[in-house]
This record gives structure tokens, sequence and C-alpha cells, in this order.
């Protein structure tokens, strides 16, 4: 029994894209109508097949790897789960099959970092991603120029091939992906020298996304037909844009609301006074009444985030905090003493603090 490893000519710790290589490679040289002078040929056909159908599952190959070409309890005919068809849809198929045969390209994800500020007022923002790119030597064929993309000879074109089965509940009709063209309806005979066949190649490219204000972060944009295009013409997957927004030093969000802090000296809540806060949209003047307390709240309409779906903007809250003084001068401090004498109120008396901590430290 041939090991399904050295059918495929591949290393036993191959990558699932070496497989696939190797596979396509080799379909195409032993292909029964490919040799038609060679009678065993569609014999070692059907065992490459074979082999790539089990290296080519996860599970099956672990199998294999476990307990050989029995593939040990359970694994029975490896034809039998999914034949022919399944076996080279998995092969080929990144995406979906347009009319023509052609797949179309696999979706991309990409992230966009933005400020608080670029979600309340929206951002054009570029991304940029490696993703497959239609050839331009070849005009995305995947034949060299010069050279003629003919019409495959199994399938006439349709990806498709039926077969005729007898079993005892007579004639079964079974219909799978052609193997000689992996159900693309073409044969390329003299591949691209700069895409190799694919009609495709790798670059970077770079996009300029609209963000619309107030989304949000961990949001999701979709960019229609900006991901991936299909081997040979195939349709463009899309583009996911991840949103990531930065934390900000003094604000936070909570939906279209903006919550901070303002903070105020003793004396301006003591005794009233007008303080200056800066907002995303610039200053405004906070009215601080005599008295005020911290944890004090105010709702400045409409100075929030966008609202994404509906009218206006949220609302920011500021939270008033009191400020104590500290580092008083010596002066400073005896202004609040007398302050305290009038109040009546009881204060430590000037280095009693440290006195105690000295007369402390003798009996530690």
């Amino acid at each position: 029994m041939d090991d399904f490893y050295d059918l495929l000519g591949v290393s036993r710790s191959a990558s699932a894209d070496e497989i696939k290589r190797a596979y396509r490679r080799l379909a195409r040289e032993l292909h029964p109508d490919a040799n038609p002078d060679d009678p065993e040929a569609e014999a070692r056909f059907k065992r490459v097949a074979e082999a790539y159908e089990v290296l080519s599952d996860p599970e099956k190959r672990a199998r294999y790897d476990r307990f050989g070409s029995s593939g040990g309890p359970g694994m029975g005919d490896p034809f039998a789960a999914t034949g022919l068809g399944d076996l080279f849809d998995a092969f080929f198929n990144a995406g979906g099959r347009t009319e023509t045969g052609s797949k179309r390209g696999v979706d991309l994800e990409t992230v966009a970092r933005l400020t608080l500020e670029e979600t309340v007022a929206g951002v054009a923002k570029d991304v940029t991603v490696r993703t497959a790119v239609p050839c331009d030597t070849c005009q995305a064929t995947g034949a060299r120029p010069g050279s003629d993309v003919a019409r495959c000879g199994q399938c006439g074109g349709s990806g498709q091939v039926r077969q005729v089965r007898q079993s005892i509940l007579g004639q079964m009709v079974s219909t799978s992906t052609c193997p000689r063209c992996a159900g693309e309806g073409v044969e390329i005979a003299s591949p691209c020298d700069d895409c190799a066949g694919e009609g495709r190649r790798v670059e970077e490219q770079t996009y300029n996304v609209d963000i619309p204000a107030g989304v949000g972060d961990g949001s999701t944009l979709r960019l229609t037909g900006r991901g991936a295009v299909g081997p040979r013409g195939g349709g463009a997957g899309d583009l996911y844009v991840q949103v990531e927004v930065e934390e900000h030093p003094v604000f936070a969000r909570d939906g279209d609301d903006l919550y901070a802090d303002i903070h105020v000296a003793a004396t301006q809540a003591s005794l009233g006074a007008d303080v200056e806060f800066t907002t995303i949209d610039g200053d405004i003047t906070v009215d601080v009444p005599a008295g005020s307390q911290t944890g004090k709240r105010y709702r400045i309409r409409d100075h929030g985030v966008t609202r994404l779906r509906g009218r206006g903007r949220g609302d920011l809250l500021l939270t008033l905090v009191v400020d104590t003084p500290t580092n008083l001068t010596a002066e400073q401090e005896e202004l609040l003493r007398q302050l305290a004498k009038e109040r009546q109120e009881e204060v430590k008396d000037p280095g009693e603090e440290g006195l105690l901590g000295r007369f402390r430290s003798r009996f530690n």
C-alpha cells in the first residue's frame, strides 16, 4: 500500500497549503485525458485523489497518521463520506462560486483606531490590508500573455461531471466537480509567469473608509467588494473594519453620553464661582453655587456623542469634585485656623501630628 505522503510528494509535516499545491500539480499531470496512451493513468489518478481526500481533512489525516491507510476504527472508505465533488470543493472553494465557475475571494478583516473626538464628529480613515488583487500581466485570466484559456475538454466548460453507477437499486447518477479543471470550466496550458496561473497576486492596498459619527468601540463596518478577489476573474469578498476607540484621559462614554469630573477648590465650592471647563466642542462656563459639595452633578445638553441612529447628540454629565488644599504656606494655614475658630470647628494644634508621631515611635 502506497504511503499517501509519498504519493503527493510531501513530507509528513507538510502544511495544508503544501498538500493542496502538490495535489493540484499531480491531478493535472496524471489525469487520464492527459495520458491517453497510459492504461494505468486512471488508477494512479484515483490513488492520488484518495491521498489528497484523506490528507486535506484534519480528522482523517490524524487517523491516517495514527493507523495508516486503514484509517482505524470507523474510517471505512475515504470516498464514501464526501465523494470527489466535495474533495474538489474543499480544495478550491475559498468563497462562493459565480455562474461562470469562478470563485469569490475571501473576506478580510482590519482595524481602524479612533480617538474619542473622531467618534463624535465622524472621520475618513485610511486602512491598509494585504489582499489579493487582479494580475495586470494576464488581465486576471491566469494565462501567459499571447496564450489562450481553453474550455475544459472533460466537462465542456460546465465545471461539473456526471457519473452513472450501477447498484442493486438500479442506475444512480451523481454530479461532482470536474477533476480536470477543478470546477472552473477552463484549462490553462501556459500559466502566467507573474501569478502562476492564479490570475491574482497579493499586495498591500489602502482604502479610505468613511466612519460615521457616533460609532462605538467594537463596532464593525462592512465594505462590500473590498476583500480579496477570487482566482481568474472571481469576484471580490468583503472587508470588515473593526473599530477600536482609544481611552480618553478626561471623558468616559456610556452610550451617547459622556462623563467627566470637574474639579474646584474648596474656597470656590464654599463661596461659589464660575468655573471654566473644556468639552469636546470647546470651553464652557459652569456655575458652581456657594456651598456646593462633592458629587453634585451637572448635565450639559447636546455635548455628548452624535447619535448613530437618530438625531442630535447625547449629553455631557459633569460630577463636581471639591479638592482639599495641600502644601499650605504658614499664612494660609493661619487663615484656615482663624476660620475654624470662628466656625467653632475643632482642628489639630500646630505640630500635634508630628509630636504624636515622635511619641509613638519611641514605644514601637
